[in-house]
């Protein structure tokens, strides 16, 4: 690895843990923080006919916790894009070779079970 692809690595992982890092302060906020700690304050909020911080613990969480995973995906989709190690340009080459077998696999286990046998 020469010292560009391993700068362009480096800076990948990086903004990679960054990422990370900012989704998880999310998730723990919104998880931790509205279902536990603020749920007093919260639970004098109305949403849905469910006081608000009951409604965050039980199901705004979880909720929150789903887009988040889009919006990771999404985002490590235009990071790879831009560090270049997206699966775009990946081509798919059919070997013939690989999938051709002489005999099934069933086959080959009968044999070694013929030769117990016998």
């Amino acid at each position: 690895m020469n010292a560009l692809q391993k700068e362009n690595a480096q800076a990948y992982w990086k903004e990679n843990i960054r990422l990370m890092l900012s989704l998880l302060a999310v998730w723990f906020v919104v998880s931790f923080g509205m279902g536990i700690l603020f749920a007093d304050e919260l639970n004098n909020i109305r949403f849905f006919g469910f006081k608000l911080g009951f409604w965050m613990a039980q199901q705004g969480a979880i909720y929150v916790f789903v887009v988040l995973i889009f919006v990771y995906v999404a985002k490590m989709n235009k990071m790879d894009r831009k560090y270049g190690v997206d699966e775009g340009d990946d081509v798919y080459v059919e070997d013939e070779e690989y999938y051709h077998h002489e005999e099934s696999f069933i086959e080959s286990i009968s044999e070694v079970d013929d030769k117990k046998g016998a």
